[in-house]
Parts: C-alpha cells; structure tokens; sequence
C-alpha cells in the first residue's frame, strides 16, 4: 500500500509536470560511492578503537552466549584460565573483522541514502525505507566474513578453540567456517536494520549544535546509545543461536542449537543469555563508534 501511494504521488506530479529533471545516473552513482567510501573509511577507524578498548567484555558476552552464566561468572572463569589476556583472545581477528564490518555497514547506509535521495522518486522516502535498502547489503556483507567471524568466536569461547577448529576444518572442510551463515544473516539485518533506524530517525528529530562542541558530542553519543539497545534487543536470540552452532563440536542444525539452549537455560537463556553484557558493551560501542564516526566523518568529507 505504501509503495503504491508513492507511485501514484509521482505519476501525480509528473502529470502537473512538477517532477524536477532527470537524475544522471553516472553522476548519481559516482556521488554514491564517493560519500559510501568516506562513511565506510569513518566507520572502520572507530571499529579500530572499539575491539581496543572493550574486546574484554565482547568475548564475556560470546561466552555466555555459548554457556550462559551472569557476567561476574564468566569473567572470574575467564581470568582464571588466562588472566588478563584470555579476554583478548582472537584480538587480530578482531581487529580484521570489526572495520571491516563496519565499513560495509556504514558504506552501505551513507551511499544507499545519497543514492536514494538524488532521485526524485525516492528523495521523499522516509529514513526507514531507505534503511531496508542498506540493511539488505550491510547483511549480506556479513556472510563474506563468517571464516574471520568463525575463528574469533572460537577462540574467545572455548580454551583451544584455534586448534579444535583446525581440527573440524580437517575432518569436515572448510564449509565449517560458514556454520551459522544463516543466523549470521538474519541477526545481522534485525540488528542493523533498527540500529540504522533508529539512528537516522534520532538524527532528523534531535537539533544540531553545530556551535557547541560538547553538546554535539553527548547529542551523538545518546543516538548511538538508543540505537544499540534497540538493535540489541531485537537480536539477541539470534546471535545466541549463531554462537552455538558455530562453536559446536559436532555439526548440529539451527533446531539442534535452539534445544541445546532450552534444555539448560529454557526460554529465558534463549532471549536473555549475554543480553546484559551486549547492552552494556554495545552501548558503549555505540557511543564510541557515533562519536568518533561523526568526527571521522566530517573531517574526510
């Protein structure tokens, strides 16, 4: 119904011949790329600082996504297997992985945006339609990093995780490095999508203090705050069920993972297990990726 309402406006204003000149398609897509490459380039610098500085908390998180327990459990566990640098466990694909997702996560929001709004029969689209567009691409981007995804995950979850899926990798190929592709692609456009959503929509509502430093500095860091739990919630489940088929030691279907889950933690471990770890550490992610994207940002524009 929507996208026929929007039809009908446009047949409607070109009927009174108020639609504007035609887009050049080149200059369009040209204009596209030039301002997806300066988000993405924003993007993967603040991705650099968050693996950095709050790498500890994210394989906290992955842990109990695989074996539940409260925070304080998983991280007294942890240090006691390693110390500090058990925490930082597949830190170098880490640092890979995260600007590399978020160069395609923001490449894909900043030049689906720009493409959109140089037509005018999509210029009018509000923030959420255009979002969709992005989070199609940003989700399917995704995929393409399941092996870097696989052996971080593996390392951060289990004490000889490298060597064990080595050793699945050996008896069963490489196909294991994309075990839970699915969940992967599904969590990544429930969680992107709103992240976007929400961030965009906070940003056309919430006034700018382009004379005010500070200001707009807590301005960005309360979007990004709001967009991770928004995302967070929305796909938590998800990523719970990707990490147990991703880390398991046998090959087990998507229902397999889900039982395996409920039959320890039911229905509450499903939806909540690491979900207060993911809105602590991706609030804080979010915040720090906003504030420095926005600066990154502006200064290579």
């Amino acid at each position: 119904m929507f996208f026929g309402a929007k039809a009908a406006h446009a047949a409607a204003g070109t009927a009174k011949g108020e639609r504007g000149p035609p887009a050049d398609l080149g200059e369009v897509l040209k204009k596209a790329a030039t301002r997806a490459i300066g988000g993405g380039r924003s993007g993967a610098a603040a991705g650099v600082l968050q693996v950095l500085s709050l790498m500890w908390l994210r394989t906290t998180m992955n842990y109990q996504y695989r074996y539940g327990g409260s925070m304080s459990e998983v991280m007294a566990k942890l240090y006691k297997e390693g110390g500090v640098g058990r925490f930082y466990r597949g830190v170098g694909f880490a640092l890979l992985q995260q600007p590399l997702s978020r160069f395609g996560d923001t490449a894909a929001n900043a030049g689906m945006v720009v493409l959109l709004e140089s037509f005018d029969s999509t210029r009018e689209l509000p923030p959420f339609v255009k979002t969709v567009c992005a989070s199609a691409a940003a989700a399917l981007w995704r995929i393409w990093l399941m092996p870097i995804d696989s052996f971080k995950t593996n390392m951060q979850v289990e004490e000889e995780g490298f060597q064990k899926l080595l050793a699945k990798i050996r008896a069963r190929g490489v196909g294991v490095l994309f075990e839970g592709s699915a969940a992967t692609l599904g969590s990544s456009f429930v969680g992107h999508y709103p992240w976007f959503a929400t961030f965009n929509t906070l940003q056309s509502m919430i006034p700018q203090a382009d004379n005010n430093l500070a200001v707009k500095l807590l301005r960005n860091a309360w979007i990004g705050l709001c967009a991770s739990a928004v995302s967070d919630c929305c796909s938590n489940s998800l990523r719970v069920i990707k990490t147990t088929k991703q880390t398991s030691p046998q090959r087990i279907s998507y229902v397999e993972a889900v039982q395996n889950v409920m039959q320890v933690d039911g229905i509450k471990g499903l939806l909540g297990r690491g979900l207060g770890t993911r809105l602590v550490t991706n609030g804080l992610q979010g915040m720090l990726f906003s504030v420095v994207w926005r600066l990154f940002d502006e200064y290579w524009k």
